[in-house]
């Protein structure tokens, strides 16, 4: 694994209290499973930050051996790994989602200049 995108990734998570490594963006997701996740996360109603792993092939190449998840989107919420779109749905169909959603934004996160926002 390359260090300086390791870093990298360390940052990212580190600064945005919910994040998203998905294919392609929340306005035009490049896979299904991407776009589900962003449905789920613009229906809990809190902002999120994403990162498009097919513009960034190091950190595609390299956060599935750092989380020790294979597959993407992956959902970071203050700092922890979430996991995939199934999770997503899973979660939010139990209602479980969104109020970890809304604490982590009531956390004040600083977000990554780096990052875009949905």
């Amino acid at each position: 694994m390359s260090e300086v995108v390791i870093e990298q990734i360390k940052q990212q998570i580190a600064e945005n209290n919910i994040l998203l490594y998905m294919k392609g963006s929340p306005r035009a997701p490049q896979c299904g499973f991407s776009s589900t996740a962003v449905q789920i996360l613009i229906d809990c109603g809190e902002k999120f930050a994403y990162v498009d792993i097919l513009v960034n092939p190091d950190i595609r190449a390299n956060l599935p051996k750092y989380a020790n998840w294979p597959t993407f989107p992956q959902l970071w919420v203050k700092g922890e790994l979430v996991g995939g779109s199934d999770i997503l749905r899973d979660m939010h169909d139990k209602g479980e989602l969104q109020p970890m959603l809304k604490t982590a934004t009531n956390d004040a996160s600083v977000a990554s200049d780096s990052l875009e926002q949905e």
